[in-house]
């Protein structure tokens, strides 16, 4: 099963052991600070906002059109924004490492 650490806003790393789901079930399941994931997963706000850190933005891909569409009007976009509902959590992103994001 894979891991994933999330580093909050305040520094303070949260790991994840045998991770299941995409990244925002995941963090509002072990109370990660700043993702609350309002729209449920439906890639319809942006309250599961993470930055991929860069050794990991091969594996976890590009993002796609409707979600690229979402991050564009959010102040705290960048390069490496995603949005942790699109990214289903596999054994090939096992010790993966996300920022989250600045709230809005």
């Amino acid at each position: 099963m894979a891991t994933i650490t999330f580093i909050q806003q305040n520094g303070e790393k949260v790991v994840v052991e045998n991770a299941i789901g995409n990244l925002m079930e995941i963090a509002t399941a072990n109370d990660v600070e700043g993702i609350t994931g309002d729209c449920g997963g439906n890639c319809s706000c942006s309250t599961c906002h993470v930055y991929i850190t860069p050794e990991w933005r091969d594996k976890v891909g590009e993002a796609h059109e409707a979600e690229k569409d979402l991050l564009e009007f959010n102040d705290h976009e960048k390069p490496n924004s995603r949005l942790g509902c699109q990214i289903e959590m596999s054994d090939e992103l096992d010790g993966l490492v996300v920022e989250v994001a600045p709230g809005e």
